[in-house]
């Protein structure tokens, strides 16, 4: 019994800690990881960043940026994209795999992609039409969302 109240007190210790030491907070847009600044020149060249933030857990930083456009993007420690959510316009084309694009283009003509991000098992894309469609890492069709 003694050391079920240990490990509970312990287990609740450890548990506030890591809520303490979660961070989501904003930064400056210079603090962005190098990759993120050029990524968001290189694929958004007419939009620039309004508002950037810092997610710090305990093993785990990522990186939101907003776009004067609306887009926001989310980033990993090193600054390569994990998601982009351009809302109620297209996500552009080259971040789009091949693949994917073919299959949206053949199955969903005249629907365009507004979000995708990169998931453990592929992508997920969502379409203007706020279908959820999920590929594998090599853009095959794995089925629909719920």
């Amino acid at each position: 019994m003694r050391s079920i109240k240990h490990f509970l007190t312990a287990f609740v210790a450890l548990m506030m800690s890591a809520v303490c030491f979660a961070d989501d907070r904003p930064i400056p847009v210079e603090q962005l990881p190098a990759a993120a600044k050029t990524f968001v020149k290189q694929y958004f060249p007419e939009a620039a960043i309004a508002y950037a933030q810092i997610d710090v857990e305990m093993a785990k930083t990522e990186y939101e940026a907003r776009l004067n456009d609306g887009t926001k993007v989310e980033f990993d420690a090193q600054g390569n994209w994990t998601k982009v959510d351009c809302e109620y316009k297209s996500v552009p084309a080259a971040l789009v795999p091949a693949a994917i694009a073919s299959y949206v283009k053949g199955t969903y003509p005249n629907i365009a992609i507004i979000k995708i991000s990169k998931k453990w098992y592929g992508y997920e894309v969502e379409l203007m039409n706020d279908l959820d469609l999920r590929f594998d890492k090599e853009g095959k069709f794995v089925g629909i969302d719920d």
